[in-house]
């Protein structure tokens, strides 16, 4: 004889779908075990109350009519709840075991059941409008303990995710989907429109400023350097003692024109380098030689090895700021996105116009991903009973379901025992 442990563990060989018993399981097989064994003893009493009051009269024959009709009662219902899992002492008594042999059926009404009675946009839209979840969400937030919790988990989660990204992650990246989109992308005409945009909004003076101070810092700090530089330039033939004072003038005329350009927002240089500026730009939009150059330039600068290298360098630098801002537990950004959460939260709780809005986007969002997907999720319901073996899966619903049928062969014992005494009684009238 096989033990039990054998065949349960050839059932989820054969089934390989059906869970494995629980500890709840357990308790629902203890309880249901108890109600059957109640229900059997209650036909056992009225079978022996019907033989020791057989063919007596008087008070004792209402006592065997109604014994009689509990276990009429009894064995109905016995049998009606056995039928739903299994043939009646094993007989094949049509429309009996009615689980093993229509499940597929009985999973496809559940399907449809689900479908047409849960997964509706009215039923959806109304169970999220009652169940308000931006205001249990604020109230949720607004407890301090919470909202640290949140930021500590997202942080968490976040400085998992970015340590998972290798160099070779950025590499692929990089050389396979960025540089190729963006050789592929005209660049000259995007160039062209931002700088018309900067030089309509002034944006260049402060970079010209900028450039123009550190000119000028550098022409006072390196006179030498200055001077040296326009000595080469300068005929073979110069004398020293004529070359030396003239590279010396012109080195102080530079350091004197820088200064008054610095000082005047109108000076003729400024204007030129603006309409040069406006040339490239419209150049850059419309001119196809400028358009041609600036597209060579930018291949060229793609192409170049030091962009992944760079590209690698800058992502590992922001990921060692960000990964040590988030691992941090009094870090800034921490405490910055606790407070930010917090502050969300008390908007949510107060903010009934702002509540509204969330929970109608969650409710769309809800619609969206039922009428999408609704039918892909309850499929799940046929497709998995389908696949179960039927035996087993009647043994397991009746682990459920059956404690609480065991309540019809009880009430089938005691009404049909009632029922008994009553038309015993209105024979007894009528005679």
């Amino acid at each position: 004889m096989e033990q039990p442990g054998r065949i349960a563990c050839m059932t989820g060989e054969r089934t390989g779908l059906m869970a494995a018993e629980t500890a709840a399981d357990a308790v629902r097989r203890r309880g249901l075990r108890r109600m059957r064994t109640v229900a059997t003893s209650l036909l056992a009493l009225a079978a022996v109350v019907y033989v020791l009051t057989r063919d007596a009269g008087g008070f004792w024959g209402f006592v065997n009519a109604g014994a009689e009709a509990s276990m009429v009662g009894a064995i109905a219902d016995w049998f009606a709840v056995t039928a739903l899992f299994r043939h009646p002492l094993g007989l094949p008594v049509p429309h009996t075991a009615l689980i093993p042999r229509r499940k597929d059926e009985i999973g496809a009404s559940l399907e449809d059941f689900v479908g047409e009675n849960f997964l509706q946009e009215d039923i959806i839209r109304e169970r999220i409008a009652v169940s308000t979840p931006s205001l249990r969400a604020g109230l949720w937030l607004s407890d301090e303990t919470n909202a640290r919790r949140l930021v500590d988990e997202a942080a968490t989660v976040a400085a998992a995710a970015l340590a998972r990204v290798r160099d070779d992650h950025v590499e692929a990246l990089v050389k396979d989907a960025l540089v190729p989109r963006f050789i592929d992308e005209p660049i000259a005409p995007l160039l062209g429109t931002a700088l018309a945009e900067a030089l309509a909004d002034d944006v260049q003076r402060p970079m010209v400023d900028l450039a123009l101070a550190e000119l000028h810092g550098w022409l006072v700090d390196h006179p030498q350097t200055v001077t040296d530089v326009l000595a080469e330039r300068a005929p073979w033939w110069t004398p020293a003692a004529l070359r030396d004072p003239v590279t010396a003038r012109i080195h102080a005329e530079l350091i004197r024109w820088v200064a008054d350009i610095m000082a005047d927002p109108d000076h003729r240089a400024r204007k030129a380098l603006d309409s040069m500026l406006a040339e490239l730009a419209d150049d850059l939009c419309h001119d196809p030689g400028t358009q041609e150059r600036a597209e060579r330039l930018k291949v060229r600068l793609l192409e170049h090895p030091q962009v992944i290298a760079t590209s690698i360098s800058l992502w590992n630098a922001l990921r060692r700021a960000l990964t040590a801002s988030l691992e941090d537990q009094a870090g800034a950004v921490r405490v910055r996105a606790a407070e930010e959460v917090r502050l969300f939260a008390s908007r949510l709780v107060a903010d009934a116009e702002l509540r509204d809005r969330l929970d109608g986007l969650a409710a769309d969002a809800a619609v969206y991903v039922v009428q999408r997907y609704g039918s892909e999720a309850t499929a799940v319901i046929t497709h998995t009973i389908e696949r179960w073996d039927g035996h087993e899966a009647a043994r397991r619903i009746e682990l459920h379901v059956g404690r609480d049928l065991q309540f019809i062969r009880i009430n089938g014992t005691i009404v049909g025992g009632l029922v008994g005494v009553l038309i015993h009684g209105l024979t007894v009238l009528a005679s």
